[in-house]
């Protein structure tokens, strides 16, 4: 059976400040967000009824608006109130949370100086960003042809919409072939992320993973790190070769929807997923459930 289509789930989603019913949260077609980008989101998960990090990812979905030139006219407390609430709505309690802030309908073209900048938060139920069974064997991936662009040329600072256009294209053409997704070089031909998603490798138990000049720093990749150095394991972030894929021994992927997802294949290297991979997918699960975390 078909899954449900995203505009048929039921619920509620907070809308520019209101509840409305989830079939009722409707833009028009001419909206400047769809035809130009110009709109900034983040992806969130709630695990027992607490939605992880939710400040630091509404911070930073504030300061993507800021790079594209535009306010999000809720504070962070506003929308932090509002997803909670929302939460609460929803009867969940693992889920996945989408704010998002984009510019209206009221003038369409490049400029669009006067146009509103709505806001919407939606919470709906989602499971392993990867196939389960897949995940715990290590995924593979395909290596993309289009690559993170220079930062003089997009704002790669901000979670932004239309950077995610190329993500799109790469991981459809990683799953045409029966990848699961896609690793993605950067404009110099270093390896930067999956299409959504930041990388690590490990060799001779040191964690490697590419310096975030020209993609985002993930909030899950910055936890990762922590909950890294905390079992003393070194944490180099540094530029990484594709040639130098062959001498590294582990890979894993974070980020909020893909979580902890070791790789067992990029292209023609394989990695086998050991002993940091399984200790960091289980020391992060335990930091995202507190409660869980407190009663061992």
């Amino acid at each position: 059976m078909a899954a449900v289509p995203f505009d048929q789930l039921d619920g509620q989603i907070w809308f520019n400040g209101e509840f409305v019913d989830w079939k009722d949260a409707k833009i028009h077609v001419l909206t400047h967000g769809l035809h130009y980008a110009s709109a900034v989101f983040e992806g969130e998960r709630a695990y027992g009824g607490r939605i992880f990090k939710l400040t630091e990812h509404n911070q930073r979905l504030h300061k993507s608006a800021e790079i594209l030139g535009f306010s999000v006219p809720y504070s962070v407390a506003e929308l932090d109130a509002a997803t909670v609430e929302l939460l609460k709505r929803q009867g969940f309690s693992d889920a996945y949370v989408r704010p998002i802030a984009w510019r209206g309908s009221e003038m369409m073209g490049i400029s669009a100086q006067n146009n509103r900048i709505n806001v919407s938060i939606a919470i709906w139920q989602w499971g392993s960003y990867f196939n389960p069974a897949e995940k715990l064997k290590g995924i593979r991936l395909d290596i993309a042809e289009y690559r993170r662009p220079d930062p003089k040329t997009a704002p790669c600072a901000s979670k932004a919409a239309g950077l995610y256009m190329i993500c799109t294209i790469s991981k459809h053409a990683a799953e045409a072939k029966g990848y699961a997704d896609a690793m993605m070089l950067d404009y110099r031909g270093q390896v930067a992320e999956a299409t959504g998603a930041n990388i690590f490798f490990v060799k001779d138990g040191v964690i490697h993973t590419p310096v975030p000049d020209c993609f985002l720093n993930g909030i899950t990749r910055q936890t990762v790190i922590e909950l890294a150095r905390r079992r003393g394991y070194q944490v180099v972030e540094r530029a990484i070769m594709p040639e130098e894929l062959a001498g590294f021994s582990e890979c894993f992927l974070t980020g909020s929807a893909a979580e902890v997802t070791p790789v067992s294949e990029i292209g023609p290297y394989t990695f086998k997923p050991a002993t940091i991979s399984e200790t960091l997918m289980n020391d992060y699960m335990k930091e995202v459930y507190p409660v869980a975390a407190a009663a061992e």
